[in-house]
């Protein structure tokens, strides 16, 4: 039988469809025997690497207007059976947000840690989410505050940080959530049900890339 497959997550905190997507990953490794790793980012770097931003001045379209966006989570959220509560005068930097999960991932905890923070800001409506709250999740998953504290404000976690953003650029990635598989992009939570089946369809003819 072959390894499973390497698949890369590259998600944003902040992001509505990175929080839904992340309450699939579990299920998308049982079935499709794929190994997921997580990759934090702040979009927000990536456009402006990318000299891009699609949420800059008016909606380009109708997707990407806020009233949309909100019902279009709910239903996702309904249909995946996950509570969703729109996020309303929460405070919290999503830049930060990202070198924290950085930070659990330097500690091996990434994917307990994006959960947590998910959770919060999703389904509890958590404010502020500073870096007193990160630590205390932390805890909560397991993690000793001051060793996160301490590997938070390490140079290396923000250089990690940016060094995710451009393994996202050069992967092609232009937005989160995206899914790499073999050197391919899927983007969007809405890719899911085409990620299994690529990674349904390589597990049986045997392939793995990555």
């Amino acid at each position: 039988m072959p390894g499973p497959v390497p698949v890369e997550f590259f998600y944003g905190i902040g992001s509505r469809y990175s929080y839904l997507a992340s309450t699939q990953v579990a299920r998308l490794e049982a079935e499709a025997a794929c190994r997921v790793c997580w990759r934090p980012i702040y979009s927000a770097d990536l456009f402006l690497m990318r000299g891009a931003d699609p949420f800059a001045g008016k909606p380009v379209s109708g997707q990407y207007d806020w009233s949309y966006r909100r019902f279009d989570a709910e239903c996702w959220a309904d249909y995946y059976g996950v509570p969703y509560s729109e996020p309303s005068g929460l405070a919290f930097d999503p830049a930060r947000l990202a070198l924290a999960c950085t930070a659990a991932k330097r500690l091996g905890a990434v994917e307990r840690f994006s959960h947590r923070l998910f959770q919060a800001i999703f389904a509890e409506n958590r404010s502020p989410i500073d870096d007193a709250l990160c630590e205390a999740l932390a805890a909560e998953i397991g993690l000793a505050e001051a060793e996160f504290r301490q590997t938070l404000h390490e140079p290396q976690t923000a250089r990690q940080r940016a060094a995710t953003v451009r393994d996202a650029l050069a992967a092609g990635v232009f937005g989160v959530p995206s899914f790499v598989i073999g050197g391919r992009v899927y983007f969007g939570n809405d890719r899911l049900p085409i990620v299994r089946h690529v990674l349904l369809r390589m597990r049986a003819s045997g392939t793995k890339k990555g």
